[in-house]
C-alpha cells in the first residue's frame, strides 16, 4: 500500500487494485488541488475544504464511487467503513457531524479522522477495531488539537500516525490562522522536527509494534 499527501486533510491511498482519495479540497484554502484519479473518493463532511470530489479525476474504466455517509462499502477489493462522529465537543451542535473512514486494503487498515472535534469514548474506538495507519488532525480550533490528537493516538495505538489539518504557509491565513502549526504536535512527542517523506509505502510484514510518527510533504 502506498500513501501520498495531497495537502490539508487529503490523501491518495493506492494498492495494486484501487486508488482512494480522501477529503479533496477547494482551492480557496490556498492550495491548488493536484491532478489525480481515484476509484473511490471519501468526503468526511460538507465544508468546502473537504468536499470537492468533482476535482478528482474519474477512472478510465468503471465508475467512481463517492462516499459521503456512514456505512459499509466495497469496490475493487477495498472495504470502506464510515463511522458517524462530530466536528465539535457538543455532538455536532456547533459545526455538525463528520464521518471517519476506515479503509482496508492488502490486509491493512487506514483510519482517516476527517475534522474530528472530540475524542471518542472507548466503546466507539473499540468498534473501529485495529488500525495500522492513523490520519489525524492536529491543529486545533476546528478540530482536536495537538494534546487531544496525542491522547487519541494513545487510545487507538496505530503502527503509524500521520498528522494532517495543521497550519503552514501554503494555506489561506484568512481562514486558517487560528489553527496551530505542525511543530506544536511534534513537541508532544519530544520532537523538534521530522524530515517529511514524499510517499509512504506500507507493507504488513514491516509494520512495527512501536508507534512512529510520519510527516508527509505535499505531492505535486
Amino acid at each position: 500500500m502506498e500513501i501520498k499527501y495531497l495537502g490539508h486533510s487529503s490523501f491518495l491511498i493506492k494498492s495494486k487494485e484501487v486508488r482512494i482519495v480522501t477529503d479533496p479540497y477547494d482551492p480557496s484554502i490556498g492550495l491548488k488541488f493536484p491532478k489525480v484519479e481515484a476509484d473511490i473518493v471519501t468526503v468526511s463532511h460538507s465544508h468546502s475544504d473537504h468536499n470537492r470530489p468533482d476535482l478528482v479525476g474519474k477512472p478510465p474504466e468503471g465508475e467512481q464511487l463517492v462516499i459521503d455517509m456512514p456505512g459499509e462499502f466495497e469496490k475493487l477489493g477495498a472495504r470502506v467503513f464510515g463511522y458517524r462522529s462530530y466536528h465539535d465537543k457538543k455532538q455536532g451542535a456547533e459545526r455538525g457531524e463528520v464521518v471517519m473512514y476506515k479503509v482496508e486494503v492488502e490486509g491493512m487498515s487506514v483510519l482517516h479522522c476527517g475534522d474530528l472535534g472530540y475524542i471518542p469514548d472507548d466503546v466507539f474506538i473499540d468498534s473501529i477495531g485495529e488500525v495500522d495507519v492513523l490520519l489525524v488532525p492536529v491543529g486545533g480550533f476546528y478540530t482536536i488539537d495537538a494534546s487531544e490528537a496525542t491522547d487519541l493516538i494513545k487510545k487507538i495505538e496505530p503502527s503509524i500516525a500521520i498528522p494532517m489539518h495543521y497550519n503552514d504557509n501554503t494555506l489561506n491565513q484568512k481562514i486558517f490562522s487560528p489553527i496551530a502549526p505542525l511543530s506544536e504536535f511534534l513537541k508532544k512527542f519530544g520532537l523538534e522536527s521530522l524530515p517529511p517523506v514524499s510517499k509512504l509505502v506500507v507493507r504488513k510484514e514491516e509494520l512495527e509494534q512501536e508507534m512512529k510518527i510520519v510527516v508527509m510533504e505535499i505531492a505535486n
